[in-house]
């Protein structure tokens, strides 16, 4: 029988990133996707709830997505760390990441897997399927659990808005196409998660976001 999904949301940093705690009722096993400024109040959330991360999966590797990493992992050092192919090198290059253009140059742990299109992940609340949606960077992520309709769509898309296109290795055409390709094709009730704001719905966002329409 499947169980309510549970997911915390963690909003930590000087950009406002959600971070997310992911977990099923009735199961200590959780994962966490993304880890921004401020990490131990990300450690300080599994540790209250008595919960055990089996995974941190970065939707992206800019900045504001990876800089609480090393202290997620530190506390939990047996926890893999996950990430597209395409991006692996941005965790631990400043200049990649956006960390040196922002003056704050960091790093994160060294990813133990790398994350294709069409890998199933078998995590609570699973299987999550990876999609490829890149456009607000090149190795961007959604993560989608057909059982929950549920989807973490990074920066791609937010509630009324899309990710930024504006910084290295961008691309306005390619988050188009990540969209309308991958996300909005999900059923329309889907809660779609974002890495920044509120929570929004694939049947709100095709019939109202102003920047791709369905």
């Amino acid at each position: 029988m499947t169980q309510p999904l549970r997911v915390r949301t963690l909003t930590l940093g000087p950009f406002q990133t959600n971070c997310y705690i992911v977990s099923e009722e009735g199961s200590a096993d959780c994962f966490v996707i993304d880890a921004s400024f401020g990490g131990e109040a990300i450690v300080e959330a599994i540790r209250r709830e008595k919960l055990n991360p089996v995974a941190l999966v970065f939707t992206h590797a800019h900045i504001d997505h990876i800089a609480g990493a090393h202290a997620v992992k530190r506390a939990f050092p047996d926890m893999p760390l996950w990430i597209h192919a395409q991006e692996t090198q941005w965790l631990v290059d400043p200049e990649l990441n956006l960390s040196a253009a922002a003056g704050m140059p960091i790093t994160a742990p060294v990813h133990d897997r790398a994350l294709v299109e069409g890998d199933s992940l078998d995590m609570p609340g699973g299987p999550w399927q990876v999609f490829h949606t890149p456009g607000h960077s090149p190795g961007s992520i959604t993560l989608y659990s057909a059982t929950h309709a549920v989807a973490f769509v990074g920066d791609a898309l937010f509630a009324g808005s899309i990710g930024r296109t504006d910084f290295p290795g961008c691309s306005l055409e390619e988050l188009e196409q990540s969209i309308r390709g991958k996300i909005y094709p999900l059923p329309p009730k889907t809660r779609c998660f974002p890495g920044h704001g509120p929570a929004t719905s694939v049947e709100r966002e095709r019939a109202s976001n102003p920047f791709v329409r369905g």
